[in-house]
């Protein structure tokens, strides 16, 4: 009415002006002094225009019915303006008739039409969902886009509240947006939302949704009108986008933590912390048993043994004790998915796993009722192949994540099980042969005496902690004529096979060397030129001959960390020798240093793989096997592996020879054989 301007008129009987309200003057030009008291017809209408208008006046007061339309009447300033009526009669409780005549410019009129038309057709056509509820969050109005969204009618809408027609359960974080828009006048501007309708019950969807609050022109709260766009497309397209990210990101990942070891089961855990949970809710780790024990399965059997690596859960659950724990062995029923990617070399997707399928799964009537009460419903098989050889099966399973497996995930945890395979492929072969370079090893290394008249011995050979290969470290006693007993540790620069059987030669060179009656010095000279001739190889070397009938003792060293001689009367020392070079670097002469041991002393002869780290000082190190030292254990076996545990960690990269003699008290007395 406002924008309207709408002015009223009445008319008595005989066509005289009794009431004429403001807007009339607006309209009409003419004020209210000018017009109450005249005749409607010579002040509103051109002459040839009054016998028409009287007509209608006599009409609507006569019959009663009311007269709509437009028509010409003369304004105030003598120009004509066509008018938009609405005329009906009155009676007022006398019986007297009056006629009320409603009139707005014609021109005004058709705007607010065509507007008011426009903005119709726009909100009954527009794709965008759109509708109005009061200040009790019911529905006032709803275009049909808005009802096709919600799955419900737009008649069905109107009068019911919001939560009574969207599932509050999903959408109450709305009806708070809203009340909180009522409150405050603040809108509520491209929330996303995503949810399910009874449109689509069985997909989700999203939303951008708008709120913004309703007033009139005093200000008083109407309601607020909400507005919402389906972006699904959009919503998906942006979920496949943050899902390839996440693949790559669980590629990368992976690419970085598989395989940073030599270690097959080490390489199997770390396949499995990489695949939980970023693809699977459970994870277990499987490799034919043959293949660790360098056999060539039968892959068409039903009787394949596997043994269990890794296993993996993303949180705690019941169902871990369904899978077969690590280092066990197991043989799977012939339809199990292990065993059929075993026969088909084929990943297995299984999307949804109803009752028969907890039965294939598993490995019998417990376990499956242990996946079913933990809601396993998806579950693949990925196989381990490496070098055209299979090695072994990979299993993955979701319970709490709700999506199934798809053919997105198949192809991740294929990736991951190519990587995964190469590198358990190298650990196995790695470990292969470094047990063939240990065993030579360990066989070219002596067996102490076991009845020493006069010396304690103990010694120790411990292999790399880390995946690097058997090193050259050796150790050696040689009984002497004369109750004389030389003492050698040394250790060839380099690592497997080679190294072990360099190791070899010159533990049988300086074994010959020392019969021959030769000093410490003089017996590191020669195997100085005969480590020349065994090029590439360089190695340390310390050698030390006791005379137990004088109690001196010889030495000498080749570039090799100090002996260490503990007094039994007294603190730990390092001796302080002439270092000399590495044999094989030809840069000698070599010296010998002479000292006495008396009973109790021990000498202790290592190699540096004792006491050096990547992380700590040599000194502090040294100090470290010093204070040790300074312990007395009732036997120098027990001396030689508290020095192990104490001074080796997981993380030492190279091998360790170890030799401690202690000087008996009274010479044991000697046997016939």
């Amino acid at each position: 009415m406002d924008v309207l301007g709408v002015a009223a008129v009445l008319l008595e009987a005989d066509g005289r002006i009794d009431m004429w309200s403001p807007q009339a003057e607006e309209l009409f030009g003419y004020r209210a002094s000018e017009a109450v008291g005249e005749y409607a017809a010579p002040l509103l209408l051109h002459p040839q225009h009054r016998d028409l208008a009287v007509g209608l006046f006599s009409e609507v007061l006569r019959t009663g019915r009311g007269w709509a339309g437009a028509f010409p009447v003369r304004h105030k300033d003598g120009s004509t303006r066509l008018v938009e009526f609405r005329s009906m009669r009155l009676t007022d409780s006398v019986g007297d008739v009056y006629a009320l005549g409603l009139a707005a410019d014609r021109l005004t009129l058709g705007r607010v039409e065509r507007d008011v038309a426009l903005s119709t057709r726009l909100v009954s056509q527009s794709p965008i969902g759109l509708a109005v509820l009061d200040v009790g969050l019911r529905y006032v109005a709803v275009n049909p886009a808005l009802a096709r969204i919600h799955g419900v009618s737009e008649e069905d809408h109107l009068g019911r509240r919001f939560r009574d027609v969207m599932p509050p359960g999903q959408f109450a974080t709305a009806e708070v947006g809203m009340r909180q828009v009522l409150e405050s006048g603040t809108p509520i501007v491209d929330r996303y939302t995503v949810g399910r309708t009874r449109a689509d019950p069985d997909h989700d969807h999203a939303w951008s949704v708008s709120f913004f609050r309703l007033e009139d022109s005093s200000g008083r709260v109407l309601g607020v009108a909400n507005s919402v766009v389906d972006v699904t497309d959009r919503h998906r397209a942006s979920l496949e986008v943050e899902h390839a990210r996440r693949r790559l990101a669980l590629i990368a990942d992976g690419s970085a933590r598989i395989g940073t070891t030599l270690e097959v089961e080490q390489t199997a855990r770390e396949l499995a912390d990489v695949m939980v949970p970023g693809l699977a809710d459970m994870v277990a780790v499987d490799v034919l048993d043959a293949m660790l024990h360098d056999g060539t399965p039968e892959a068409d059997t039903g009787s394949m043994l596997f043994r269990a690596l890794a296993v993996k859960t993303a949180y705690p659950t019941e169902a871990v004790r369904a899978i077969v724990p690590p280092g066990r062995v197991t043989a799977y029923h012939a339809d199990h998915p292990a065993a059929h990617c075993i026969r088909t070399r084929r990943p297995l997707l299984i999307r949804h796993v109803d009752n028969p399928g907890l039965a294939r799964i598993s490995t019998g009537p417990d376990a499956a009722k242990l996946l079913a009460s933990a809601g396993v419903h998806t579950d693949m098989a990925v196989p381990l192949i490496a070098r055209g050889q299979i090695l072994g099966v990979v299993g993955l399973a979701r319970a709490r994540d709700p999506r199934p497996f798809d053919d997105d995930d198949l192809a991740l945890a294929g990736e991951l099980a190519s990587r995964a395979a190469v590198c358990i492929d190298n650990a196995r072969l790695h470990q292969r042969i470094r047990g063939a370079a240990e065993t030579l090893q360990r066989s070219l290394l002596p067996e102490l005496p076991p009845h020493h008249p006069h010396l304690e011995l103990a010694a120790r050979y411990r292999p790399a902690l880390t995946f690097s290969e058997v090193g050259g470290d050796w150790y050696d006693v040689i009984l002497l004529d004369g109750d004389r007993t030389a003492l050698v540790v040394g250790d060839v620069m380099g690592s497997g096979i080679p190294a072990a059987a360099t190791m070899g030669r010159l533990r049988t060179a300086t074994s010959t060397l020392a019969g021959l009656g030769l000093d410490p010095a003089q017996i590191l000279d020669h195997l100085d030129r005969i480590t020349q001739g065994l090029d590439p190889y360089i190695a340390t070397c310390v050698c030390a001959v006791y005379d137990a009938s004088t109690g001196s003792c010889c030495i000498a060293t080749a570039g090799h960390m100090p002996p260490v001689v503990a007094r039994a009367d007294g603190p730990p020392d390092l001796l302080d020798l002439p270092t000399g070079t590495p044999l094989g670097v030809g840069a000698g002469p070599f010296s010998s240093t002479a000292f006495d041991l008396g009973p109790g002393d021990r000498l202790v002869l290592y190699s540096d793989g004792l006491v050096e780290t990547r992380d700590q000082p040599i000194d502090e190190r040294l100090d470290r096997l010093r204070g040790l030292l300074a312990q007395p254990d009732p036997t120098v076996d027990e001396t030689c592996d508290r020095l192990l545990h104490e001074l080796r960690h997981p993380g030492d990269h190279d091998d360790v020879a170890l030799l401690i003699a202690r000087v008996r008290p009274e010479p044991l007395p000697r046997r016939l054989s």
